[in-house]
């Protein structure tokens, strides 16, 4: 609960310092600007307050780890919600007004983390999870576009140290395989969801795993 709070402060906190020209740069994601992924991180804050009122009286049928849909497939910015969100995004024209939404959900969205009994049992697209689980499982998301918001803004704050870690663990346990010890939590979280290739060197290293990359997280 408490790292979900740390990697989404963090991550606020680097749009809040983004310049005006740095909304139309690249993201790591594939398709996106840097204004169409804060456009997400919106519709992200908006999902975990959803998620936090809405219980469920069953048993979890998903933790941190299995909340993850996995494919091989890397996005191609083309899908139709992908798409949407390039055109809501355009729609807020003054990136002001997109890091003052971001900030008005985004802090809601903390507060509510803050105030859940991680025991609570919670209901997100048709499957339950514990309100920990829930929240431990976005701090792998609140890394992963982090990192995506930096890509190409390399003086940019980057994501908390204990976020990449907790980040890598969970990937690791969804791989079902450990990426070498030689790789930085960042660069086994970069290479490991295809947000770049490996080198020559890192593919040796990473030997068998190398075939079943990317692991893709949806």
């Amino acid at each position: 609960m408490d790292l979900f709070s740390r990697s989404w402060a963090a991550l606020r906190k680097a749009v809040a310092a983004l310049q005006d020209e740095d909304f139309a740069r690249p993201s790591g994601c594939k398709g996106w600007l840097v204004r169409d992924l804060v456009c997400h991180l919106i519709i992200d804050a908006q999902d975990v307050l959803i998620t936090l009122v809405t219980p469920a009286d069953t048993e979890p049928t998903r933790d941190a780890v299995t909340y993850w849909a996995v494919t091989r497939t890397p996005p191609t910015g083309e899908d139709p919600l992908d798409a949407l969100t390039v055109r809501l995004a355009a729609a807020y024209e003054d990136p002001g007004l997109l890091t003052f939404h971001l900030d008005d959900v985004g802090s809601a969205a903390g507060r509510a983390a803050e105030l859940a009994d991680p025991a609570l049992r919670v209901s997100t697209q048709d499957e339950v999870l514990t309100a920990g689980d829930y929240l431990d499982a976005y701090v792998l998301e609140w890394t992963l576009h982090h990192l995506d918001l930096t890509a190409h803004l390399p003086t940019a704050p980057q994501p908390p140290a204990e976020g990449l870690a907790r980040t890598r663990e969970m990937l690791e346990k969804i791989a079902g395989s450990a990426f070498p010890a030689s790789f930085s939590d960042k660069d086994a979280l970069l290479v490991g969801t295809g947000r770049r290739a490996p080198t020559e060197a890192e593919q040796a290293q990473l030997g068998e795993l190398a075939a079943r990359l990317p692991f893709v997280l949806g």
